[in-house]
């Protein structure tokens, strides 16, 4: 079978969606399947090193910004589909061609452009439930990254479940382990925290419910003799409020922004911390969840759409506002055993994750769409 991957919506910042195309594309190149892979000119050094067996194509330069790359997908990705003469077109980010020529497989990583629409833009949240919808009822198979989100997204636009592929995401445990105490310790001091922390891996967007975490650590740590930090990792994002909460936070305690890390001191930031809290709002899947939880962290995250699913029992759960973010964040703290028991079972259920799983499903997907 011969794949054209649409990658020219991934974003620079390799974020979510960007993680899930680096890893799925060599899992699904594993199991012989003939890829062609369209990038932005950025990404193809990066793509073609993931994937020395596959072809890469640098997509025109001038469909960089977003509505050149929209009209590029309806008129050129099909010629270049019937160009490359493949059997299915892979869109991996909503979107797809009107009239491709060839079955289309799409993937739908979130459904809370309905259901929480009101944290994102009203720009944003219009153009992604127009795209979802559009998926849902043009494309010959759709793969989702959570029961969850298949199940949202079956309620809002009334497909069936059943055209759904639940393809949860995986971890790459080479990278995402737990770390010995002098990596540890070197993250730390790179970071210039000292004593305990709580970490939060992630954009700062409002479904990510910073501000609620903010206020929380605040209530359960300011009247502890040592109190924790809280570091707050990942992309600056678009939350306004996060910067308020900041600002309120006492003098005697440290809540930081650090920004982007290095891949390669994620293990060390996520096994060092004394909890890793991720108290979102709701996710498509929740993939720092998984990340933390591979690193033998102690995960404190919420019930929110697909955040069960990931976590499973290996995780603790909090309610979403300040007053309970702050009550579970004080129990676990001063409960040393639980999350000693918590990162035990959380690197046990991240073993079960595996981007070659993924790729069997999107595998499956494929050959479905081939065969209509």
């Amino acid at each position: 079978m011969k794949v054209l991957v649409d990658a020219t919506a991934v974003p620079a910042d390799r974020g979510g969606v960007g993680r899930y195309v680096d890893a799925v594309l060599p899992a699904l190149a594993r199991l012989d399947v003939e890829l062609v892979v369209v990038a932005q000119a950025r990404d193809r050094g990066l793509l073609e090193e993931l994937l020395p067996s596959g072809r890469v194509v640098a997509a025109p330069t001038r469909i960089a910004r977003r509505p050149a790359r929209l009209l590029w997908e309806q008129v050129g990705l099909p010629r270049l589909a019937r160009a490359e003469g493949v059997d299915v077109l892979l869109s991996p980010h909503y979107t797809m061609p009107w009239r491709a020529g060839v079955p289309v497989v799409v993937t739908l990583h979130d459904a809370t452009f309905f259901s929480h629409p009101h944290l994102h833009s009203s720009v944003k949240a219009r153009f992604f439930r127009v795209a979802i919808r559009r998926a849902v009822r043009r494309a010959a198979a759709v793969v989702v990254p959570s029961r969850a989100t298949a199940d949202e997204v079956a309620r809002f636009t009334g497909a069936s479940p059943d055209v759904f592929h639940v393809a949860h995401h995986g971890v790459d445990t080479a990278l995402f382990h737990p770390v010995d105490d002098t990596e540890r310790a070197r993250v730390r001091a790179t970071l210039g925290v000292e004593g305990g922390y709580v970490a939060f891996l992630g954009t700062l967007e409002p479904r990510k419910n910073v501000p609620a975490l903010v206020r929380g650590w605040v209530r359960a740590v300011s009247d502890r003799v040592d109190p924790p930090a809280l570091v707050l990792a990942g992309g600056r994002g678009w939350d306004t409020e996060v910067d308020g909460a900041l600002a309120e936070v006492p003098a005697h305690l440290d809540a930081r922004r650090v920004g982007y890390l290095p891949f390669a001191d994620l293990p060390g930031f996520l096994s060092g911390a004394d909890l890793v809290a991720y108290p979102s709002l709701g996710e498509g899947f929740g993939l720092p969840v998984l990340e933390a939880m591979a690193c033998g962290a102690a995960v404190l995250t919420s019930r929110e759409l697909s955040l069960p699913e990931v976590g499973g029992d290996a995780v603790a759960y909090t309610g979403t506002g300040q007053d309970e973010i702050a009550q579970a964040l004080g129990a676990l703290l001063e409960d040393p055993e639980s999350r000693r028991r918590l990162a035990r079972a959380g690197v046990a259920r991240a073993a079960t994750f595996t981007w070659d799983a993924a790729a069997r499903v999107h595998l499956a997907a494929l050959e479905a769409a081939v065969l209509g």
